[in-house]
């Protein structure tokens, strides 16, 4: 029999990193992670960009906690989403029944909607298996060391500490975006610092008195709270070179400079409508002689009125394209070829993106914003990370600034926590 092989030990002058059978135990390097989603691109984003900044992008598993959707649900999105599905439940069995009295089960009801290929009901939903996840992370622990657990968004929230609460010595847990209230229920929270603008006067102001305490954070940020300008995101120097290499044949012979126009949807505290799209189309027919070529994207919330007037006034310019959606999504090789941006007010992760590029960066529609996203924006323009489109730009002048670095800066906080508890990354 051929003896067992054991590493030597370390050099005390050795430079290169330390084997692990010599360090202090091989359940101490944080190797894996879970997300916790909500279904929505923009929230699992954040989630994904971190780990990508962990060096954790291709070693995660993806939960979602999903709600009923459409109908009466439409309704229910603002109650916690356990109350909303057993609501939910409720109101399907009496419809059922119903329908049972009236002897019209001829009548087929419409399926329920679809939650990542599944029916939306409240037994047989796609769901983040709160104690399976738990038990994973605490019967693999010796094996496989610590699980990083990652949510992201409001629906998410109860998921994420109760994984917490289960397994508390064999996860760590970052919440992404501010849950409110008991942030102690988390290893981490990583909000923007416009979370906290209703603490401010300014922001107390604009909360009515009895929904405050719902509303407004209960305290200023501790010490295992990160505060960031914008949002979290996959775009770093790395993706963007490689977009760069992936979409050359595309874009290396545009005319420039280039103006990359993205265009959002309005919300409950960005208002607008075809006033900010004829807005819109004149300054950017004002700018249009000093670029070289303009491409605008819409996204899915854009209003279909909105889109015809883009078209009607820019459609038929031969320095104008359009995407219409059809083909691969052009937004990486727009990032990395881009020369300037412009992006409509409403979308905070569009904007970070653009803004970690370190070009400029123009926002229309920021006016038009009041609560925290009125704070976002005055606070990127007073870092000159943004700039207003007023039509009197010069596209061809360009200003730099320090860019957005924000998901770097909480991977670097998340790396000196698990250091604090005496766990670390293995890439």
């Amino acid at each position: 029999m051929r003896p067992i092989q054991l590493p030597e030990p370390p050099s005390p002058t050795a430079r290169r990193g330390t084997a692990e059978i010599f360090e202090s135990g091989v359940h101490t390097f944080v190797r894996r992670a879970v997300v916790i989603g909500n279904g929505f691109p923009s929230s699992e984003n954040q989630s994904i960009g971190l780990l990508r900044a962990l060096g954790l992008s291709d070693k995660y598993h993806l939960y979602r906690v999903t709600r009923p959707k459409e109908g009466i649900n439409e309704w229910l999105r603002w109650l916690p989403v356990s109350f909303h599905k057993r609501i939910y439940f409720i109101v399907r069995m009496i419809h059922s029944y119903s329908q049972l009295v009236l002897k019209s089960q001829e009548r087929k009801l419409k399926p329920l909607p679809s939650g990542n290929g599944v029916s939306a009901g409240l037994l047989d939903v796609l769901e983040a298996d709160v104690k399976q996840i738990a038990n994973l992370a605490r019967e693999t622990y010796e094996k496989e060391g610590p699980l990083l657990v990652v949510a992201c968004g409001r629906d998410t929230i109860s998921a994420a500490s109760s994984i917490k609460r289960l397994a508390s010595e064999n996860v760590f847990v970052v919440q992404i975006q501010h849950p409110r209230l008991h942030l102690n229920r988390f290893d981490m929270v990583i909000a923007p610092k416009h979370d906290y603008y209703p603490l401010t006067p300014e922001g107390q102001k604009q909360v009515p008195r009895f929904l405050r305490s719902w509303i407004t954070p209960r305290d200023p940020p501790d010490s295992h709270v990160v505060l960031t300008t914008g949002a979290l995101h996959q775009i770093d120097f790395t993706s963007i070179r490689n977009a760069a290499a992936t979409w050359h044949d595309e874009f290396a012979h545009v005319p420039r400079p280039l103006l990359v126009v993205n265009i959002g949807g309005p919300s409950s505290n960005c208002r607008y409508g075809v006033d900010l799209a004829k807005q819109l189309a004149s300054s950017l027919l004002s700018v249009l002689v000093s670029c070289g070529s303009v491409r605008i994207s819409f996204s899915e919330r854009t209003p279909q009125k909105f889109c015809n007037i883009i078209v009607k006034e820019l459609g038929n310019n031969p320095k104008v394209y359009i995407w219409d959606g059809q083909g691969p999504n052009l937004h990486m090789g727009h990032l990395a070829w881009g020369d300037a941006f412009v992006v409509t007010a409403d979308s905070v992760s569009m904007i970070s993106e653009a803004c970690s590029t370190g070009k400029p960066v123009y926002v229309v529609g920021a006016e038009r914003c009041r609560w925290k996203f009125t704070e976002f924006h005055q606070s990127l323009r007073e870092m000159g990370v943004v700039r207003p489109l007023t039509g009197s730009e010069d596209i061809s002048e360009s200003w730099s600034y320090p860019p957005l670095n924000d998901t770097a800066d909480a991977a670097k906080r998340v790396h000196e926590a698990l250091a604090a508890r005496g766990w670390k990354l293995k890439i």
